[in-house]
């Protein structure tokens, strides 16, 4: 079959499968692209020519199709993805932060990026580096530490080990992420001879490695000795859809369970074995249980330092870690006994390699207590009545409040996520999707496309601030031309919360993050209010608006947006020094040695006293 190289790879694409628990789908079902010199006449033509096989969506930024990719892939638990195509130059390079954020989070996907000439005949090409240490050097070459499998196709047959080498490395649980195949805009217009073999249906098979028995004994023995067990749930139990198999382990042996961002929600918030997030904003029950535990069991987790409180949270100086998780790289972390297999049938081979094992009932008491007495603590956050703003964590618990179980909320940076972690109630797993593992700003409203796209039948709820906002809100006419209904709450607080608390703390006294005029008095960003109104903006990029300055106003907005069928920003102004949720842990962030200013000084002798607490897991 004679086609050019860009034809032949979307057409490849469309017959791409993949499979689970006898569960078939396409791997590929459409493209992400912006179109300009080096794939309008490549790639562009062949998403033409193929319409009815691959359908195609027009993105807004380069960078926001792949935050739109990664975000579909999380919702369908990593077994669908997007390929994302982008222009020579500048439009492919605007998709190396999206390649990051998706490698970070293992999430597969398919990256198109346009290059220059494989013939060199015009050197140099518009948008061309020109590289003294070598003609084969591209901008594209960003690509290569963020992308878990990268390739550049300079003659159309190369595309066909390529494209299964791709294949293979976006369906491995293990291995999963941006994967990059660089599309030199010549080569994508040179036609081939393609054998019709490369076309055929093929599936990819996504299996569930089994437990070795000897690393399950060894695993349930720890358990066996354990006094005060704790379980961390990670994205792995989601991934796995091992929610029934973790929720029924935790019953049967009353092993309270923590959660990081991306296994919030496997176990409800409400169940009586559930103590909330762990770490650096986890909340003090999950907190206080982690610095007593005697063995922890981490399943899905990669044991971030947010996670682990920068390796200070569990304080048991003879704690001992058992690590279920697919990746060996994730099983070996703390000198952990590795238990390498899929999550679901993990845990439920330890349920039976322990043999009705239980906690005891005093232990099992305690953990309540403390979850118990943090439930009344976010109780108090959410109704804090602070005044004349609302505080954060207010709109967040209307908002909690306000959603079905099965709604979804979009986070991931700012303040929002901290918060979120220790005060958001989650009963479905995939009702929270707050990406902390590359925690970009700008991702929110992106992948609240992706989200909806995955999940038709779901309401999606974009929470942003307005930091991240002003990154990237242009996906909102992307939401508006697909007729895709997508809430959006805009918290205004006029600067960076998260930061400027966070630069308090360490003596830098908020230095640059506020949104003000410069003062003509001191030449710093400390003059009067922006006036900047998001709201109209939002507006102006065709979304419904809704303004609320109260939280029975906002509860009101939110009630009016779930009725919509149509985009719908609602914007809410905050104070933006909180009160903010009281925090039980530590994260390393150093503080200069030496300064001039008092605030730094005390800000070290106070770093330095905590960072004692930090020790390798050994």
């Amino acid at each position: 079959m004679r086609l050019t190289t860009a034809q032949a790879l979307v057409k490849f694409l469309a017959n791409q499968y993949s499979e689970r628990d006898g569960v078939e789908q396409r791997l590929i079902p459409g493209t992400w692209g912006i179109f300009g010199h080096g794939n309008v006449a490549g790639i562009g033509q062949a998403l033409l020519q193929y319409a009815d096989e691959m359908p195609y969506y027009l993105a807004r930024n380069e960078q926001g199709q792949v935050h739109a990719a990664a975000a579909f892939a999380k919702m369908r638990n990593r077994l669908q993805t997007f390929a994302c195509t982008a222009s020579t130059g500048p439009g492919s390079t605007n998709m190396i932060t999206g390649a990051a954020l998706a490698t970070t989070n293992r999430l597969p996907v398919l990256l198109l990026p346009s290059d220059m000439f494989a013939t060199r005949s015009p050197d140099p090409a518009l948008q061309q580096l020109e590289d003294t240490r070598g003609g084969d050097v591209t901008v594209n070459d960003a690509f290569r530490p963020v992308s878990k499998y990268f390739d550049r196709i300079t003659r159309p047959e190369q595309l066909i080990p390529a494209a299964l080498a791709a294949m293979r490395v976006l369906t491995d649980p293990v291995e999963t992420g941006a994967v990059t195949l660089c599309l030199p805009q010549d080569v994508q217009a040179e036609a081939f001879d393609w054998p019709e073999e490369f076309f055929r249906r093929r599936v990819w098979h996504i299996g569930r490695p089994l437990p070795e028995p000897g690393a399950l004994a060894r695993a349930a023995g720890l358990l066996r000795g354990a006094k005060a067990p704790l379980i961390v749930a990670g994205g792995g139990v989601v991934y796995s859809q091992a929610e029934p198999e973790l929720r029924a382990f935790a019953e049967a042996t009353g092993i309270p369970v923590a959660d990081t961002h991306a296994g919030k929600g496997a176990v409800p918030w409400d169940h009586p074995c559930a103590v909330g997030g762990i770490g650096s904003t986890g909340t003090t029950a999950a907190n206080a249980l982690a610095a007593e535990a005697d063995v922890v069991l981490g399943i899905g987790t990669r044991y971030s330092d947010f996670t682990t409180a920068s390796h200070t949270v569990f304080g048991n100086p003879d704690v001992e870690f058992v690590n279920l998780n697919v990746a060996r790289l994730d099983a070996a972390k703390h000198s952990a006994e590795m238990l390498l297999a899929d999550a679901k049938l993990g845990i439920a081979g330890l349920r039976q390699a322990l043999g009705g094992w239980q906690v005891g009932e005093a232990y099992r008491a305690r953990a309540r207590m403390l979850a118990d007495d943090w439930n009344r603590t976010a109780d108090a956050c959410f109704t804090v009545g602070h005044q004349p703003l609302p505080a954060q964590t207010e709109i967040l618990g209307a908002l909690n409040a306000a959603l079905d179980d099965r709604d979804v909320v979009i986070n991931a940076a700012g303040s929002m996520p901290g918060d979120l972690q220790m005060l958001w109630r989650a009963r479905d797993p995939k009702a929270y999707n707050v990406e902390y593992a590359f925690s970009c700003m700008g991702y929110e409203v992106a992948a609240g496309i992706g989200t909806k796209m995955a999940a038709p039948d779901r309401e999606v709820v974009v929470l942003v601030g307005d930091g991240s906002y002003l990154m990237m809100a242009q996906e909102i006419v992307t939401m508006v031309s697909e007729g895709l209904k997508v809430i959006i709450v805009l918290v205004q607080n006029h600067g960076f919360a998260s930061i400027g608390s966070l630069s308090e703390t360490l003596g830098s006294q908020r230095f640059g993050t506020r949104y003000r005029y410069r003062s003509g008095d001191t030449g710093l960003l400390e003059g009067g209010v922006l006036p900047v109104d998001l709201a109209a903006n939002a507006e102006s990029l065709g979304a419904t608006v809704l303004r609320a300055s109260t939280v029975d106003e906002f509860r009101a907005a939110i009630a009016r947006a779930k009725a919509n069928r149509t985009t719908t920003v609602v914007h809410v102004e905050t104070d933006l020094y909180g009160p903010n949720p009281p925090g039980s842990a530590w994260w390393d962030v150093p503080v200069s040695e030496v300064s001039e200013l008092d605030s730094t000084r005390k800000a070290y002798e106070t770093y330095s006293a905590t960072k004692r607490a930090q020790r390798h897991y050994l």
